[in-house]
């Protein structure tokens, strides 16, 4: 980060950590998937959740149902450093980017609409005993919600709309709507695919595998961690927890058969604090490991145009989305802030859901929109992002926030600027860094020749996301979403645009 008298404004950074022995749980969901129980869909998922349990090692148990999955990581986790926002964004815009990169292997025949995003909360477990109960809650609910949805879709597809099904079976218990499914529909309901009824439990397992033969034709075999997925019919069980040697190893075993729970006492666990009312809430969003990822699909440097406007587009579709909250975005290279108004009750403020809603929308748009602006480049792989929400008390500090992050665009872009140059220069990377060890940027700039106020604005400024009010008179009109590269740290846009921080 570039030192700044801005810097100040990390001091209201707080981390929530979860502590140990807490195991660790993510617990996502779609925020709008019509019909979840359709076959397709759920396979979708499951094979979301076996890439997600192949790409971090630390996940080593995932339940999923409908629009959810619920991600459990080792004991000894410290993924992240057990940060909750940090682990809980991540999964998401991970699981997120898969989804939507997998979409034509299970839908060739439907195209995609509008990205889809999940939301989602930590929820620590304080013991093995924890987890088995919030395992046996979520299955519970897997049953009752698949019943439910049998029934639904059934009257449905005889004629009735989705507002008279629902009403037609309101109040429905188990018996009820098992007799419906037998008597209306000829349906038994045990007999119901496994993957509707119990949901899907993926997992890492250890399997034996030959690596090669020896000379004489005899197989060497060695043991390895595979990630399969089944369907359980108690997965809090002590028979199928027990007989699973990865999860004893990585979790504890289940002592004791529970049949029965409380979903009070399971939702005490969830981890989803409430942000500060009357307070700006920052959302920062930053690329995972993107050094990496602009390498391998040979971002242009120091600045590639492509993969800012790409950036920007998929900010201008978050505040597209949450037009009612965000009312500002300011972005450079890989990351963006999103300014979410004092007097917003976005999700009742959760932090978890603000943070993971956003991220997620952020990375299916990154994702759905990336051919448009690499054509000739194809995604390589999924990216993720990560993000977290700050509260910032007063109108004068978040400015200096958004300041803060401007001065650090400009040295950051100065310095890449001379990096790169030298790079192209013959230098190494190793000699281009020592090179600028110590060495005030503007002399640098100047030595190497680089007519810094000719680049491109959007490189030299970053960019900033609004809505354009009618030139700033109307303090009611959406107004039409745009991106700009101009200063924010004097007052003159502020002043030209007073209804961004108007409240």
């Amino acid at each position: 980060m570039a030192n700044s008298k801005y810097e100040y404004v990390k001091c209201f950074e707080v981390e929530e950590e979860v502590m140990f022995p807490n195991i660790i749980l993510v617990w996502i969901n779609a925020c709008s998937l019509h019909k979840p129980y359709d076959l397709n869909t759920l396979k979708l998922m499951n094979s979301c959740a076996v890439e997600t349990l192949e790409e971090y090692a630390d996940v080593v148990f995932a339940y999923g149902f409908s629009d959810e999955y619920t991600f459990v990581l080792k004991k000894t986790s410290k993924f992240y450093e057990r940060r909750a926002s940090k682990v809980l964004s991540i999964i998401t815009s991970f699981f997120s980017s898969v989804f939507l990169r997998k979409w034509g292997e299970f839908f060739p025949h439907k195209e995609l609409q509008s990205p889809p995003s999940f939301h989602g909360r930590v929820i620590p477990c304080a013991s093995t005993e924890a987890l088995q109960e919030y395992l046996l809650w979520r299955q519970n609910i897997c049953h009752l919600s698949n019943q439910h949805e049998q029934c639904l879709w059934r009257l449905v597809e005889r004629g009735m709309n989705e507002k008279e099904a629902w009403d037609f079976i309101k109040g429905f218990d188990k018996s009820d709507l098992n007799n419906l499914l037998f008597d209306e529909f000829s349906v038994n309901y045990n007999k119901v695919e496994p993957i509707f009824r119990q949901g899907s439990c993926v997992l890492k397992t250890v399997v034996e595998d030959i690596v090669k033969y020896t000379d004489n034709g005899a197989p060497i075999k060695r043991n390895r961690r595979k990630i399969i997925t089944v369907h359980s019919k108690k997965i809090a069980g002590k028979r199928f927890w027990n007989d699973h040697t990865v999860l004893l190893k990585e979790l504890g075993g289940f002592i004791e058969e529970i049949n029965n729970v409380t979903p009070e006492y399971v939702r005490s666990f969830e981890f989803d604090s409430k942000l500060m009312p009357s307070t700006w809430i920052v959302v920062r969003i930053d690329g995972c490991h993107f050094h990496r990822f602009s390498e391998v699909h040979e971002f242009v440097k120091p600045n590639d145009d492509r993969a800012l406007n790409l950036m920007n587009l998929c900010a201008v579709s978050v505040l597209e989305k949450f037009c009612e909250d965000i009312v500002f975005a300011y972005g450079v290279s890989d990351e963006y802030s999103f300014i979410v108004k004092k007097s917003s009750n976005l999700y009742q403020r959760r932090a978890n859901k603000i943070v993971s809603a956003i991220v997620s929308l952020f990375t299916s748009t990154y994702v759905m929109r990336w051919n448009e602006f690499f054509p000739q480049s194809e995604l390589k792989y999924p990216p993720s992002f990560d993000g977290r929400a700050v509260c910032y008390p007063s109108t004068e500090i978040l400015r200096d926030y958004l300041s803060w992050r401007q001065v650090d665009c400009h040295i950051n872009n100065q310095y890449n600027s001379c990096f790169w140059k030298l790079v192209a220069s013959g230098k190494s990377k190793r000699e281009a860094q020592n090179n600028l060890k110590g060495g005030q940027l503007q002399k640098k700039v100047e030595e190497l020749a680089i007519d810094y106020s000719k680049l491109p604005a959007m490189f030299r400024l970053g960019s900033s996301v609004y809505r354009d009010h009618d030139n700033g008179n109307s303090f009611e009109s959406k107004g039409e979403v745009i991106v700009e590269h101009i200063d924010i740290i004097g007052p003159t846009f502020w002043l030209e645009h007073l209804n961004i921080l108007h409240e």
